[in-house]
């Protein structure tokens, strides 16, 4: 993780390519998918960078090239990213605005080094919103990554289908600041 340099984006503008193609590298695998093809990813990141409080941290390798990335946004009490939710989520996630992360992905090469958890903790680091939830499949990795969030310190607080091409996403939280 120490070759790769972290830099914060808060317009979508300057780097909705770089996080395309990136995208595209992240999830070859499922490209397939129609919730994974690029263009519903384009659809998505089109709509979320909108969004109030979008911000992305982008890794960089020692070429400069965009190797992974995470984004986020807030979500006010109200917003369709609750009110999708299967069950009643705790008061403490919607009574104010909270932080959503929207997508987290390492390049395969760069899998392993820690560098999803240092973005994530990067993009935490600054924001003012007491939570962070975020959306993951159970199925993923067999469940690799979900406990791997879980290591980060999230519990789940619910599920949803955002989509009907979506698979069951489980929702997880936890506080902006760790104890």
């Amino acid at each position: 993780m120490d070759q790769a340099t972290l830099k914060h984006h808060t317009d979508l503008g300057d780097v909705r390519e770089h996080l395309i193609a990136v995208y595209a590298r992240v999830r070859a695998d499922l490209l397939h998918l129609p919730n994974y093809r690029i263009e519903a990813f384009t659809e998505r990141l089109d709509r979320h960078g909108n969004d109030p409080g979008w911000e992305a941290v982008i890794a960089y390798a020692p070429d400069g090239q965009p190797i992974g990335y995470a984004y986020a946004n807030t979500v006010e009490p109200g917003n369709r990213w609750w009110t999708r939710m299967d069950t009643p989520v705790p008061a403490e996630y919607t009574a104010k605005a909270s932080l959503a992360i929207k997508e987290i992905g390492v390049v395969p090469p760069w899998r392993g080094q820690g560098l999803a958890q240092a973005m994530h903790d990067d993009l935490l680091r600054h924001r003012e919103e007491g939570f962070v939830s975020l959306l993951v499949n159970p199925a993923a990795g067999d469940g690799k990554v979900q406990r791997l969030y879980e290591g980060w310190g999230y519990i789940r607080i619910g599920s949803q289908q955002p989509s009907p091409d979506s698979p069951p996403l489980a929702c997880l939280g936890r506080p902006v600041e760790q104890p």
